[in-house]
């Protein structure tokens, strides 16, 4: 069966992920696309021969059996919720939400439309992060996960929409943090957080110097970023569990940029290091390290294509967007994530606040 879809948003993502692996899967037929941009839907029509809309509501929906969304962060709710509402399954790229409400519009859109929303970071479907998950169970009872994403300098369109709070939700919380957070529910399964102390700074966001010029951002001179480039977090779980996230889009002390991933039990830990995403200034050699009991086992990782996770999620999207089990799963995830990263920013709004002994809750909830 080939699945009919309709892409929203030709920006940077539009077009470098999702545009190319859809027209190379011979189980996806683009159909049509949607973009505010005149001169994107010409270049969209004119390689492709469909037609592209300047607005999702002129496309008729019974046209497609899946959407993917792949928009700026401030409007992933507005138009999934719209598609939704109307009939289509739709994919949502992270952030798929801003705020617990919008994930709670987007549930009861769900449920009044009748399709699934799909979602879920692409790299909870790399080899390393499925690898690193078989080796849980032989970790004993886990006590402690680091999860962590530092680039040397990978501020995204530095000064544009994705360093704006109003059109992007937040600074490296929402765009790395989230897929952190999302491959931690895989890895580990679904927490809730009962504790959190959170600090962000912004040092490096408005300087010109930091930017990752390797995804070729126009500059968007003028505008003052107003977001973190740096966010760390200390969260407990239900039943003590205990996870340090740190996500910077740039840093002094990093030379790649690398995603570190350490799981820490009662039987041993297991660490993987490697570069999530399309990065060029890579890990040299990535992989897991395995330690118990003293012993040390270097856990081989068969090497993939970059964007080879972004593959493997299409290969899921069309089984998942006809399954009636699909409702509610993605959205439940989604909620959690949301909810964590609203109180990583109330912890640390608090933590600029001098406070004394008795003060000492910010973190709770």
């Amino acid at each position: 069966m080939t699945v009919r879809t309709f892409l929203v948003g030709l920006g940077w993502s539009g077009q470098e992920i999702w545009l190319p692996r859809l027209l190379a899967h011979d189980g996806y037929d683009v159909v049509a696309a949607a973009d505010p941009d005149p001169g994107r839907r010409a270049a969209f029509t004119a390689a492709t021969g469909r037609p592209a809309f300047a607005d999702t509501r002129a496309f008729d929906t019974g046209q497609a059996d899946l959407a993917v969304v792949a928009v700026p962060n401030h409007a992933h709710a507005p138009v999934a919720r719209d598609l939704l509402l109307r009939g289509l399954a739709t994919f949502v790229e992270k952030p798929v939400c801003l705020s617990a409400g919008e994930a709670e519009l987007l549930a009861d859109a769900e449920r009044r439309g009748g399709a699934p929303l799909l979602a879920g970071s692409a790299f909870r479907h790399r080899a390393d992060v499925a690898e690193l998950a078989r080796l849980v169970p032989a970790l004993g009872r886990i006590r402690n996960v680091d999860v962590s994403w530092v680039r040397a300098r990978g501020v995204p369109q530095a000064k544009g929409w994705f360093t704006n709070r109003s059109q992007a939700g937040g600074g490296v919380l929402f765009d790395l943090g989230w897929h952190l957070l999302d491959v931690l529910d895989a890895v580990v399964g679904p927490l809730t957080f009962d504790q959190v102390a959170a600090v962000t700074t912004d040092d490096h966001v408005n300087e010109a110097g930091w930017t990752a010029a390797w995804r070729h951002d126009p500059p968007a001179p003028g505008v003052t970023a107003d977001v973190e480039d740096t966010v760390r977090a200390f969260l407990v779980a239900e039943g003590g569990l205990s996870v340090g996230l740190r996500a910077s889009w740039a840093s002094h002390s990093a030379t790649h940029d690398a995603t570190t991933i350490r799981v820490e039990g009662t039987a041993g830990t297991a660490t993987m290091c490697c570069t999530f995403g399309f990065s060029p200034h890579r890990v040299p050699r990535p992989g897991i390290t395995h330690v118990r009991a003293g012993e040390v086992s270097e856990i081989p990782v068969p090497p993939e294509p970059v964007g080879a996770e972004y593959d493997r999620q299409l290969a899921t999207l069309g089984t998942l967007a006809s399954a009636p089990s699909s409702r509610g799963r993605a959205i439940e995830g989604a909620h959690r994530i949301v909810r964590a990263i609203e109180a990583i920013y109330a912890a640390a709004a608090t933590s600029l606040v001098p406070a004394g002994p008795a003060e000492f809750k910010a973190g709770e909830r």
